[in-house]
């Protein structure tokens, strides 16, 4: 492919390059990090001027030629009048102007340009003489997002890149379906149906193909409830396809790869993955599942991390596929990828976690980041989404929700179930999402699946984050209040949630109670629930109150990027881990032995007062 360069001045009028804190409980709510790095530049405020002197070159100009879906870009950028505010952006689709974005009212003047970049880093980056010589060197990496790149020096020049192939199909996601024995798989192309037919061929390791048809789905600008996302932050998201393979033999291993098939019966491939499909329900195996939430994503040539937005994502995401052959799914429960509407970077996430996603399922839950938005029915009405609203999430993501915008679901992973809530939609008795929360953890035959586990993402149960004790709540405000008893009266080993950035567990607690000492080993018939707050895989820590050694519940703590691991040995022994991310070492752990016959036992308050019987 054949790209011109063009010579081109961009001098920007205003840069918001304020140093805030992100993140922090104690000067704002939990679940923080709302800032998006992007949003530090002004972009519709950018003038152009021609400056014949000034350059950027990039190499190679042209990706992907063996099928690679991401590769490192050299940047090389002169200018004749450097500064410290001097950045390289990265813009794609690569024509960037005022054509494709209009004024939020009539009262603004129609921006010369009002496309955010997917990325920068500012030109003295590992260029110390960059300032005096106006000379820099940079090492990009890019993704295949379907567009041409342009790389711009603010004040520079323009150059283009592009992958070979900019439509080719990327990024598969593994979640469970609506079954035990079914696989779905999502990925994300620049294909339309019009173009081209979605598939995936597959089949058992060594035996024969088979071909299953995919669903495509998109959206567009009018989808979008608000600013950024529907104005700078706007990028076309691609064309996103789910497969549903069916009837699986349990943990056998299952290979794959996505197709297209073009209208003159050219057929476009991905690589080949490979997969274990889930055991049956209640099966007696070794079972492995990683939980947490809030990572976010991070740039591995560290542009665009102004301020250390997600400093853990990366640390997180290689512990886990360091550890891949040992984990069977994995759940994030909350504020995905924190693109707060700029769409660009669920490209960049899917991307980042591929080698997880398209190995083991890796299912999501809903959280302020992805859903929240004022006037758009959300629980919170409040800003977090940057005008999302949830549709990136749902669309980008598959869950088996009978309604995927309600974002509440079950989903069972051999002797494990999950019951997965929605905390940005109202979950108190009476309502459309108590009845699933009740249904879900009620029909469960504890015999064949022992362990039940309720995930959430804001803090529906017990956390000591400071803003929750300036709130006098030490929980999400109205919290835990309805939802204690259903916990309580069906025997939910633990509770966990994201939200607040850091590691917390609780002892076996109910109403604010410990009913078990806080320990490393459980045993005998269950007594309460335990509270585990890990929403510290990559975005900006949560301060602990300064009370939070003294509260009875609290037993462990710790301010520092890590996830959860969940191991089932067999019906009667199961074992959590709390894994650092900088080192993936085990810094918080405990056992649960508990047979059936401790299962049918009363615990406090969790077994009718009074029967005919009695």
């Amino acid at each position: 492919m054949h790209m011109g360069l063009g010579i081109l001045q961009m001098r920007l009028l205003w840069v918001a390059l304020a140093w805030l804190g992100l993140g922090v409980c104690a000067a704002a709510h939990p679940g923080g990090g709302s800032e998006q790095p992007l949003s530090r530049i002004a972009v519709e405020r950018t003038v152009l001027a021609v400056d014949g002197a000034a350059h950027v070159k990039a190499s190679p100009l042209v990706l992907g030629l063996k099928g690679e879906t991401s590769e490192w870009v050299d940047v090389e950028f002169n200018h004749p009048n450097p500064s410290g505010d001097d950045w390289i952006g990265v813009f794609s689709p690569a024509v960037f102007s005022a054509a494709i974005c209009e004024p939020e009212n009539e009262r603004q003047d129609p921006p010369v340009l009002c496309t955010a970049p997917i990325k920068y880093q500012f030109a003295n980056f590992k260029n110390e003489e960059y300032n005096e010589t106006g000379k820099g060197h940079l090492k990009l990496q890019l993704i295949n997002q379907r567009e041409d790149f342009s790389f711009a020096l603010f004040s520079g020049g323009l150059t283009k890149v592009a992958f070979a192939n900019p439509k080719a199909p990327v990024y598969p996601r593994l979640a469970q379906g609506k079954s035990w024995n079914e696989m779905t798989v999502t990925w994300t192309s620049g294909y339309d149906i019009t173009e081209a037919v979605p598939f995936v061929e597959w089949g058992e390791k060594g035996g024969r193909r088979l071909l299953s048809p995919a669903g495509t789905l998109t959206f567009d600008r009018n989808s979008m409830c608000g600013a950024p996302a529907r104005t700078v932050g706007w990028r076309h998201p691609g064309y996103i396809h789910t497969s549903y393979l069916k009837d699986l033999w349990p943990d056998s291993l299952y290979t794959y790869r996505i197709g297209h098939r073009l209208t003159n019966g050219t057929r476009i491939w991905s690589k080949s993955y490979i997969f274990k499909a889930s055991p049956y329900p209640g099966q007696d195996s070794l079972q492995r599942v990683v939980i947490f939430g809030d990572m976010g994503k991070a740039e591995a040539d560290g542009s665009n991390e102004y301020n250390d937005f997600q400093p853990g994502s990366l640390n997180t995401t290689g512990q886990i596929i360091r550890d891949l052959d040992n984990i069977d799914m994995v759940v994030q429960i909350g504020d995905i990828c924190y693109a707060n509407g700029y769409l660009s970077q669920w490209d960049q996430f899917t991307a980042q976690i591929e080698p997880i996603a398209s190995t083991v399922p890796y299912m999501i839950g809903s959280g302020n980041h992805e859903r929240d938005w004022p006037g758009t029915g959300s629980f919170y009405g409040n800003l977090d989404s940057g005008g999302e609203c949830g549709v990136p999430a749902q669309t980008v993501f598959y869950t088996p929700a009978e309604n995927r915008a309600k974002f509440w679901y079950a989903t069972d992973y051999g002797m494990f179930r999950f019951c997965i809530a929605h905390t940005e939609e109202d979950w108190r008795p009476g309502t459309e999402q108590y009845k699933f929360i009740e249904q879900c953890l009620s029909s469960l035959d504890r015999q064949k699946q022992p362990w039940l586990v309720f995930l959430a993402h804001r803090v529906l149960g017990y956390s000591s984050c400071a803003y929750y004790e300036s709130e006098g709540t030490f929980e999400e405000p109205m919290g835990r209040e309805a939802l204690q008893e259903l916990w309580q009266k069906h025997k939910v080993d633990l509770a966990m949630y994201g939200h607040v950035h850091s590691y917390e567990r609780t002892c076996p607690v109910y109403q604010a109670q410990c009913v078990a000492n806080a320990s490393s080993h459980y045993s005998g018939p269950f007594r309460a629930t335990t509270h585990v707050v890990v929403g510290g895989a990559g975005a900006s820590l949560t301060e602990f109150a300064a009370a939070a050694p003294n509260v009875r519940w609290s037993h462990a703590r710790d301010f520092d990027y890590g996830f959860v691991k969940l191991t089932a040995f067999n019906h009667s022994s199961m074992l959590f881990e709390y894994k650092r991310s900088r080192d993936g070492e085990v810094y918080d752990h405990f056992t649960i032995s508990r047979d059936y016959r401790d299962v049918l036992a009363c615990a406090v308050d969790n077994c009718p007062r009074t029967t005919l019987a009695s």
